[in-house]
């Protein structure tokens, strides 16, 4: 999109993920290592210290925020806490139901029901999407894979078009703007394509509209009804939901705001998330993104362990970032070690929202958070740096009386 202030699509969510895989601007006690090929055996997670995952999460105002919760859980230990307040109009405080705006944690579940199709023999993840959607891609792009639509690597260029944001003001005015899929594909221009698909990972949202697109195109039904046919009601997920063009969060919910040029604060909650779709537009809660991850990561529960081992599988060691650091996407999943712990999963952002679920892959530790930042730019690092510090590093140990 043609923009000098981060947009839909500017991707201040795939740089905000860039720092935190990469360890930018991390405290001493933070190190991301590079990811391994194919996943390994995970260190055992360290005793949960309830001190630092308060801390993480209670100072809303490095960087600005008007809320945040974290929950922790899995077999080494639970905690959930709270910060700030969910309606700054009414002081109501955030509780455990009130649902948010979950941003590209929608991917996740896009990419699990796609895999459950390739499970079930209905799509070739070798296969071009150019064959499941013809027509829709310029002519002149080399055919992508399914694959690499899942796991970064399709070489997709930027788009291009749609309005020019440069104030949060701007934001706003385009806050009721509809999109249609096949708008948002129209988008990218003819060529050339970034990279040849396959040799290179750029995180874009535009792969999880594609392949949102792929998922109706064999199943003949809007994306969001089958993962709620396939996901949410097998796993309960009552609070989880795909708006679709309906710019309100109905029910309990927290709010998110953005400062404008002059500092004040605007209710930014109800907002079109067509122009998201397949790539974003995920409302849930931390309890259901704690749930759906304790599915996913058991074998058998949503997909086989032959098939969910694609997800925490990156590309082989000559495909890097376009940046040249280490891939770090599988189909559908990311990962990031941080003091010794590698974990799976996903973040999301949108405006006024932040969030993110991950886990280890045998389970004992989960980690789904959402906080509201009031700034839409790289200070939002220092809010998931802490949490992902929190929730890995190993409690110090207690000072003998005396000393």
């Amino acid at each position: 999109m043609t923009s000098t202030f981060p947009s839909r699509r500017a991707l201040v969510g795939a740089t905000l993920t860039a720092a935190l895989l990469a360890g930018v601007g991390a405290p001493a006690a933070f190190a991301a290592a590079p990811p391994p090929r194919t996943a390994v055996a995970t260190p055992a997670v360290p005793p949960l210290d309830r001190a630092a995952l308060r801390a993480a999460i209670s100072d809303l105002d490095h960087p600005q925020a008007t809320a945040a919760q974290l929950r922790v859980g899995g077999k080494a230990g639970s905690w959930y806490g709270t910060a700030g307040v969910a309606d700054r109009r009414t002081g109501a405080p955030v509780r455990p139901d009130d649902t948010f705006r979950a941003g590209s944690v929608t991917k996740a579940f896009v990419a699990t029901a796609v895999l459950q199709l390739s499970a079930e023999g209905r799509v070739d993840l070798d296969r071009p999407v150019q064959d499941y959607l013809p027509g829709l891609l310029p002519r002149s792009y080399a055919p992508v894979k399914v694959s690499q639509l899942l796991d970064h690597t399709s070489g997709l260029p930027n788009e291009v078009g749609g309005p020019e944001i440069k104030t949060p003001e701007q934001i706003l005015e385009h806050r009721y703007d509809r999109w249609t899929p096949k708008k948002i594909v129209a988008t990218l221009p003819d060529g050339p394509m970034k990279f040849t698909p396959g040799t290179k990972q750029e995180y874009r949202g535009m792969n999880y509209v594609l392949a949102a697109l792929l998922v109706e195109k064999v199943t003949g039904r809007p994306y969001g009804k089958v993962i709620g046919q396939r996901i949410l009601r097998p796993l309960g997920l009552r609070h989880t939901s795909f708006p679709g063009d309906d710019p309100k969060i109905h029910g309990p919910h927290v709010h998110g705001y953005l400062a404008m040029s002059d500092g004040t604060l605007r209710d930014a909650t109800e907002y079109d998330q067509s122009e998201a779709w397949g790539e974003g537009e995920l409302i849930s809660t931390t309890g259901d993104l704690e749930r759906f991850i304790t599915a996913l990561f058991a074998p058998g529960k949503l997909l086989p362990k032959a098939t969910l081992d694609k997800m925490f599988t990156l590309p082989g060691s000559e495909v890097r970032m376009v940046d040249g650091s280490p891939a770090r996407f599988g189909m559908g999943l990311q990962t990031v070690t941080v003091n010794g712990v590698t974990l799976w999963g996903k973040t999301g952002e949108r405006y006024g929202y932040n969030s993110g679920v991950f886990a280890t892959r045998d389970l004992r530790r989960t980690v789904a958070y959402s906080w509201t930042p009031t700034h839409r730019d790289m200070s939002q690092q220092e809010m998931v740096l802490r949490i992902a510090n929190a929730v890995t590093k190993p409690v110090p140990p207690a000072v003998p009386a005396g000393r």
